[in-house]
């Protein structure tokens, strides 16, 4: 809990750093730097939480005690992972059209709602997409700067660029499964199922699982100067929890209680998420029922056939095959923390926050 207070600290901090420098824009800069601290107050720090884990399995950090020097510099590289986050969840609501996020209106839907309420002149959702945009290109600005700075901090260099070299490669691959994404829901059929859940699997893994826990970690471990050994086994314990971490994240977007997601009830469904559990319970169903399915599927439905939808792939079976995946993934990384140089209480914080993260319901 301590470890949460102080990244939230740090990201206060550094927006209110920001905010005194751009003073001299005025004041109608304000709206877009006071959604930059509302959007940024909250969230679970799954990605912050496992980049200080990376750090800790290589090197040894009291982050209980003192702020030190050392601390500030996983701090900062932790923020800079949160600020990044932010960016992608405020892209992706435009990109995904969401009309909200955490149980408050998206980014786009607040500042087109800010147009419409002064009555100011042109397209209010023109506005709204511009202004959320224009602000997740500022967070991962700021993400970049906090990176930075971590790196710049640190004594040893070949540390630093391979931190540096983790979080520019997340980026790129980020931004690329983003476009995966996009363009799979362009194609007017699924493919052949072998092919399209390796598609489905491509998305998932480029779009969130390495960004969500293998990249975290790998910058932590990085910048505390791991060895390329260490590194390949945290990599083989990131990137199943990802994955793990990525397929809960589609079970919640078909089935998740709206109060506790805060995202409406079966929104992956409505916008058409060619996922592995949709990928899967295609598979399992008779041609005239699929052929159903596939016509519903991302189309503005109504609840009654949201239901349908979602009582169709709980039929089907993907639930249960998804959910053993999830399981056999998180095997899979505790397996690989086994007879690694990875210090005992990293190890096992590690495999705690990857349980966690993998059975969560929000």
């Amino acid at each position: 809990m301590r470890l949460a207070g102080l990244i939230q600290e740090r990201i206060s901090d550094t927006l209110s750093r920001h905010r005194e420098a751009l003073a001299p824009l005025g004041t109608d800069a304000l709206p877009l730097l006071d959604e930059a601290l509302g959007f940024l107050s909250g969230g679970k720090r799954f990605r912050a939480q496992f980049a200080v884990l990376g750090y800790r399995a290589a090197r040894e950090l009291d982050t209980s005690g003192e702020v030190t020097e050392e601390f500030e510099r996983i701090l900062d590289a932790a923020c800079a992972l949160e600020f990044f986050h932010a960016a992608a969840l405020i892209h992706d609501d435009v990109i995904d059209r969401s009309d909200t996020r955490r149980g408050r209106p998206a980014v786009h839907r607040l500042f087109s709602a800010m147009h419409q309420k002064h009555n100011w002149r042109g397209a209010a959702d023109h506005f709204g997409l511009a202004g959320a945009i224009l602000l997740g290109d500022l967070l991962q600005s700021w993400a970049d700067e906090l990176m930075q700075t971590a790196c710049d901090n640190t004594p040893d260099r070949v540390a630093a660029r391979r931190a540096r070299a983790h979080f520019n490669r997340m980026r790129s691959e980020v931004a690329v499964g983003q476009y995966l994404d996009v363009l799979e829901e362009q194609h007017p059929e699924f493919a052949d199922h072998d092919e399209q859940l390796e598609r489905s699997t491509r998305v998932l893994v480029y779009k969130s699982a390495k960004y969500s826990v293998e990249a975290p970690i790998l910058i932590g471990a990085a910048l505390a100067g791991a060895s390329e050994e260490l590194e390949t086994a945290l990599s083989s314990f990131g990137l199943p929890i990802g994955v793990a971490f990525q397929l809960r994240d589609d079970q919640l977007g078909v089935f998740g209680d709206e109060e506790i997601t805060g995202k409406p009830i079966g929104d992956d469904l409505i916008e058409g998420k060619r996922t592995v559990l949709v990928t899967l319970a295609r598979e399992n169903l008779p041609n005239t029922q699929r052929r159903i399915f596939d016509d519903l599927l991302g189309t503005d439905l109504d609840s009654e056939q949201v239901a349908i939808l979602q009582r169709t792939i709980r039929e089907s079976g993907a639930v249960e095959q998804v959910e053993d995946m999830i399981s056999r993934n998180v095997e899979r990384a505790t397996d690989a923390l086994i007879g690694t140089s990875i210090r005992p209480d990293a190890a096992a914080q590690l495999t705690a926050l990857a349980e966690r993260s993998a059975r969560r319901t929000f």
